[in-house]
């Protein structure tokens, strides 16, 4: 695939990137991956200014090293340039990589990069920002406010359910306005609710399925709210929320747009692939192929 020079861009500050960006930029190396440069960053902030500074120079394939958060932050950079992203995933949900059928282990990411295809996939809009997975309000928050780097670096995955415990017994309901400007669906009012998504991509938290027909190029955001409603609503939301069937519960609202404005009482910070970098309201939309990623030759995903 990279038949032109790339960059090597590696968030050390990840859970396993501090030992794994000698590994991937040697074995990028020994499979004809062309290295213009290669960078280890210790600050996660600075990933931005350094991809945008690489685009400038002229590099139009950057491999990238990291978690879901990593590719998020610098997704703006990277939106509708037509710089091809390889991904390492090298984060703790790695919910990306699920969706785009990447290999976890760093040397079969490394082979994907030399030997895969690429495709385009959708990036999803919160405010000015983009995202990648999903951008949640409510509960997700508070799972987010409750993993800390040495959790998940101690734990890995494990560490979702266990913050997710932590912050149910702590969490507050709340109301939300969802309004749909481009007229495909009345706009609504949801009270007492536990969590309020808008998904781009189909995985999300470490493995949990948006709805079983999310996906990263079709088009759509996935909007789901789920009320609090009673210990059996909640015990029958929970046990589907893995596969993503909730979504067909009665119990909770689902639909699929392009664009949707999300106001909340009170005002909520909002979940955006893992950092709370929003706060409601806010609006969401999508870029249609808006991201051009690397992927397994035999991978069904993209454009």
């Amino acid at each position: 695939m990279t038949e032109t020079p790339a960059v090597l861009i590696v968030n050390s500050a990840s859970r396993r990137g501090q030992e794994t960006f000698a590994q991937a930029r040697d074995r990028l190396e020994e499979l004809g991956v062309q290295l213009m440069a290669a960078h280890a960053v210790d600050d996660p902030s600075t990933l931005p200014q350094l991809v945008q500074e690489t685009i400038d120079a002229g590099a139009r394939t950057i491999v990238l090293g990291g978690g879901d958060g990593t590719v998020s932050s610098v997704a703006p950079q990277l939106c509708n340039t037509g710089v091809v992203l390889g991904l390492l995933p090298t984060g703790t949900a790695n919910d990306l990589a699920r969706t785009l059928g990447l290999p976890t282990d760093l040397m079969k990411a490394c082979e994907t990069v030399a030997d895969g295809k690429a495709v385009d996939v959708d990036l999803g809009v919160v405010g000015d920002d983009r995202f990648l997975n999903v951008s949640s309000i409510g509960l997700a928050v508070g799972v987010t406010e409750m993993l800390n780097p040495k959790l998940k670096k101690r734990l890995g995955a494990l560490a979702y359910p266990i913050a997710a415990a932590k912050a149910y017994r702590r969490f507050v309901p709340f109301s939300a306005r969802l309004e749909f400007p481009d007229g495909d669906h009345p706009d609504l009012e949801l009270d007492d609710l536990l969590q309020l998504a808008v998904a781009n991509g189909r995985f999300y938290g470490g493995g949990a399925v948006v709805s079983p027909d999310a996906g990263i190029d079709d088009h759509l955001l996935d909007v789901y709210a789920i009320p609090r409603g009673t210990p059996r609503q909640r015990w029958q939301v929970a046990r589907h929320f893995v596969s993503g069937a909730f979504t067909e519960n009665d119990h909770v609202y689902h639909v699929t747009t392009q664009n949707v404005r999300v106001s909340t009482v009170p005002g909520q910070a909002v979940n955006v692939d893992g950092e709370l970098s929003a706060r409601t309201p806010v609006d969401f939309g999508i870029v249609r192929g808006g991201l051009r990623v690397i992927v397994p030759e035999n991978a069904t995903v993209g454009i």
